[in-house]
This record gives structure tokens, sequence and C-alpha cells, in this order.
């Protein structure tokens, strides 16, 4: 189920991605780069859809306050947007990180190093101009025949030539590497749509090192307490504005992380001697806390940790009665005492005793094994007791 609703998060974000135009092509219009139109990831309130770039003179130039623009046509280069403006097609090209001879996507934007005043067009606008070799040594003075030039104003035509208010002037960016249109486009709060549009950007959203942008300026906002518009299934709704926008959040009361933790009451099992332990029959056959107690049925002794290769001794005077091995061949202990009680040891190597010998209290009998684990049985008869009754 999980795999079948990731595949169609996928489906549906594709479908976002591809909205086609009506000749097939990528409609920047409908395009939806951001996924603001998909159901709970609408940002239009911090992004609201920017004015239109202002519209260029006969020159093709915008002019602001701080700097002029120029826009290209269908065809140009920076070469032929160079000799429309009486500039050095190289120092333009190195201005904008650009080729002069690459061809410009119709409506994309040619920053200017430098004022071009209003008045006359140059002389040679109406002339295609000569492409540049990339490697400067070599000119084609027929570069651009039997190609449509762009509709330039005649030579010697007025130009009319407005500045732009300062308030109408966007910022610049300068394309870093690693960046794109989307991580451009959310670091200034407008939509990559916008930034696309007011740059004249390919359909794939391509951008270069060192290319200058025009920052959409912001249009028309939506009032805050505007009334919530319905919109048309399967386009999403706006997303609310959380209430932290607008007043505070609620204090919370929360404790460092290096305030004690309160731990619940555990019982401790090294402490697990009983009332008439003390005057018991035996002593510990090994140095440990007991880590599993005696549970008739289930344990029929008790286990103690040990460290291993610790000493593993008889826990009374009695006669060695047997020495067995487990399924794993692990030694088995049996040693007899008066009263017709045993003792059993399991979990140790190296057995230092044999069948039939007599042994004292504290004599050693093996090592504990790497497991770190000695398995101690007291009976009576056969029958088990617990061991901890017996232990002083």
């Amino acid at each position: 189920m999980a795999k079948i609703k990731q595949l169609a998060l996928a489906a549906g974000t594709m479908a976002a991605l591809a909205s086609c135009g009506p000749n097939g092509g990528l409609d920047l219009n409908n395009f939806d780069p951001d996924l603001r139109r998909l159901g709970g990831l609408n940002t239009a309130d911090a992004a609201a859809r920017s004015a239109p770039r202002p519209t260029p003179d006969q020159r093709g130039v915008i002019s602001y306050p701080g700097y002029q623009v120029a826009i290209a046509r269908q065809g140009d280069t920076v070469a032929t947007v160079a000799a429309r403006l009486g500039m050095n097609a190289a120092e333009l090209a190195s201005y904008n990180a650009i080729n002069a001879n690459t061809v410009l996507n119709p409506g994309a934007v040619v920053a200017l190093p430098r004022r071009v005043a209003a008045g006359a067009a140059p002389a040679t606008a109406s002339v295609a101009a000569p492409v540049v070799s990339s490697t400067g040594q070599v000119s084609d003075p027929f570069a651009g025949q039997g190609i449509k030039q762009p509709n330039v104003a005649a030579a010697g035509g007025a130009v009319t030539s407005t500045t732009l208010p300062a308030s109408s002037q966007p910022k610049q960016h300068v394309v870093a590497a690693g960046e794109t249109a989307w991580s451009i486009s959310r670091k200034y709060g407008v939509s990559a749509n916008d930034l696309a549009q007011w740059n004249g950007l390919s359909s794939d959203m391509t951008l270069r090192v060192g290319q200058r942008l025009l920052i959409p300026v912001a249009g028309q906002k939506r009032p805050e307490n505007a009334v919530a518009v319905t919109t048309v299934p399967g386009t999403g709704s706006p997303t609310p504005r959380p209430p932290s926008s607008s007043e505070p959040l609620p204090a919370e009361k929360t404790k460092p992380v290096s305030a004690p933790v309160d731990k619940p009451s555990s019982p401790d099992l090294g402490k697990t001697r009983t009332a008439a332990s003390g005057n018991g029959k035996f002593r510990m056959p090994v140095n440990g806390s007991i880590i599993r107690t005696y549970q008739k049925g289930k344990n029929e002794g008790i286990d103690i940790s040990a460290a291993p290769g610790s000493t593993v001794a008889a826990a009374g005077s009695g006669t060695v009665a047997a020495i067995t091995r487990d399924v794993d061949q692990v030694p088995i202990i049996v040693i007899r005492h008066d009263g017709n009680l045993m003792t059993v040891y399991a979990g140790l190597d190296n057995v230092t005793v044999s069948k039939g010998q007599s042994v004292s209290a504290g004599t050693a009998l093996g090592k504990a094994r790497s497991q770190g684990v000695v398995h101690f049985e007291v009976r009576q008869g056969f029958e088990s007791v617990n061991p901890e009754k017996y232990l002083n």
C-alpha cells in the first residue's frame, strides 16, 4: 500500500511539472515548478504574482535610475544588440558572461555595463553586425545575411526613452555556481515563472554562472483579511495564514536536555538474597550478582554473573558425585553433601576435580567460561529447591 501511495504521489508530481501548452511545448504561463498549485503546498501569499516587466523602447532598452538593460529580439546575439546600441560587443558579452555570437532567447535580458544615451539610433542599427570569432582573430562581414533582421528604428530616427521611477527598479542577481532558477526565486520570494518571464529564460530554466538576472518587482498582494476564494476542484486550496504570522506562539515550558530524567523503580537482581540468608549451609560458588532467580519448572537454580576465567568453587564440603557434559559438551559437576543435599555447577571450563574426590567449601572446581554466567542449583534428593535459602 505504501508503494502504491508513493507511485501515485510521483505521478501527480510529474503531471504538475509537465503542464504543456496547446502545441505540446512547455507553457511557462501554466508551468508550476514550485508545486504551488498542489494541495498543501500553495505559497501564493508568500510570493504574490509579480507585475509585468516594463516595455522597452524602440532599441529594446529599459532604463532604470541605477542601470539599463536591453531586451533581445528574435535572432539577436550579444553582437547584434551591441551594434544596435553602439557598444563594444566584447565588453557587453564579458559583462553578461556569454559568448558574443550565442543566439539569445527572445526576451532575454542583456545587462548594460554603462548607460546609453537616448536620442537617434546608431546608423548601423539597420545593418547586420559582423559576427566576431570566438578566437578573436577572424570576423565574418557577411554573417547574418539571409536572416530576418529585427525591426529597429531607421538610422537617424528619434528614440523615445523614459527613465522609470526608482520604486519600479528591480534588484539584479548575478548567478553563482550551483544556483538554479528555483533556488533564486525562493531566495527573493518570487515565483520561478515570473523569474523566467522577466528574464526570457528557456523552458528548461537553464542558467549560466555570471548571468545577470532581474528580480521581478512584486505585484498586488492579497489583503491580509481577504475572504477565501473557492477554487476549481483539482487545483488545490490556498494555504491559510498561520496564527504565528500575526500573534506570538504560546509560551512553552521545556526542560533542558541536561535535566535529570525520572527513572522507574526496578528490582536490583544483585540483591535477591532472602531474609534467611546469612545462616545458610552454602557459600556463593563465584563472585557476582544473581542475574536470574529460581523459578520452579522454568529455572531450577540461579544464574550468577561471573568474570570470564574467574574461579568457580565448591559451595560446601562434600564428595564429587558426578562430572557429566551437556549437549554442547560443557561440563556439569554434581557434589553430594550431608543431609541428602546436592549442588550442581554449570557454565565452567578447565575442571580441576575428579569423580569421587572429597572437597571442602571453597575448593576450586574450574573457571567461568567466556559467556560470563555460572548456573548453580541446590537439590533435596532429586527435587530442586531455591538455592538462595541455603546461601550465607
